[in-house]
């Protein structure tokens, strides 16, 4: 090890809307003194390292390269956002396949000059690559994590606090289980300042309406498509995402975070990753919380488990 090991070093692996989208939020925060980008294809990755080194003069220092898997060697964090979206006609076995051979040839790579980096998977189908690096780095170190339903839980909050009239940020409601369709809200659980949403009114004057409520849950699980569909992707949200996530690391903050991470056992589930709120610092995955979920809530989200086993299965 070098003695730049003193410093925060981020890896990126993956240069597409993203990834860039993540190193841009990166190089604005100051959470980091280096960032590595790596790319299949060389050029796009020392382009995107050009563009955004002519910005630094606007920001905090920091170094960003363009490199390779030994440039990894010092790297506290390495973001995985490598892949391939669905083509049309291609079916979702056939991306699954993809994405998952390019994680298999991505993670030893990583592992072969760096047993100590925290992996963070934003690829997609991302609870099922996250299970598959967990399963070639060591199920048992919580090194390996996927952005899961970060996302959709940032989604879910912004529009609740569209529909109280209150800053997102002092909502607090899960959305957990499956990156996907399978995905629930934990409404059992979800509050304003302590104020289950049950018994919360709004200085709006909105109350309690659980048919607005699913309407809310509904639009945040078909989100992606309605932003695909307008602009082809999506990309600002999920980089701001993943840079929570980097933070939540390097700074060591305990952040509670609806990341996903192979389970060992937790609400009957293991040997497959899955999101629900926990504990992410220094170390990735510190402890995945244990909610008193609602009768429903528990068997909806070990149902979303089973359904990314028999994907996961597909594969063999």
């Amino acid at each position: 090890m070098s003695d730049r090991k003193e410093l925060n070093i981020v890896g990126l692996i993956g240069t597409g809307m993203v990834g860039t989208t993540f190193a841009y939020a990166l190089m604005q925060q100051g959470v980091a003194n280096e960032l590595v980008l790596i790319d299949a294809d060389a050029r796009r990755a020392e382009g995107e390292m050009m563009d955004l080194n002519h910005g630094l003069p606007f920001v905090k220092p920091m170094r960003i390269i363009a490199g390779d898997y030994s440039d990894l060697a010092d790297a506290d964090v390495v973001v995985i956002c490598a892949g391939i979206g669905q083509r049309p006609g291609q079916t979702r076995l056939e991306l699954l396949k993809t994405n998952a051979g390019i994680i298999q040839d991505i993670v030893p790579k990583i592992t072969a000059v760096n047993q100590d980096a925290i992996l963070v998977v934003a690829s997609n189908p991302v609870d099922i690559l996250t299970q598959i690096a967990a399963q070639i780095v060591g199920l048992e170190s919580g090194r390996v994590l996927g952005s899961g339903t970060t996302l959709d839980t940032a989604r879910l909050r912004y529009m609740l606090g569209l529909h109280y009239g209150v800053d997102s940020r002092s909502i607090h409601a899960y959305i957990v289980g499956e990156h996907g369709d399978s995905e629930l809200p934990l409404w059992s659980l979800a509050n304003v300042a302590g104020i289950r949403l049950a018994d919360f009114v709004g200085a709006n004057g909105q109350g309690y309406d659980q048919a607005a409520l699913d309407r809310i849950f509904e639009q945040t699980r078909t989100a992606a498509y309605e932003i695909i569909q307008r602009k082809k992707a999506t990309y600002y949200a999920i980089g701001l995402g993943l840079l929570s996530i980097v933070e939540a690391v390097l700074r060591d903050q305990h952040t509670v975070m609806t990341v996903s991470s192979p389970l060992s056992g937790q609400y009957g589930i293991k040997d497959i990753a899955i999101s629900m709120p926990t504990i992410v610092g220094r170390q990735g995955v510190e402890e995945v919380l244990n909610l008193p979920l609602s009768e429903s809530e528990l068997a909806a989200f070990q149902k979303s488990a089973q359904t990314l086993k028999e994907r996961l299965d597909e594969l063999s």
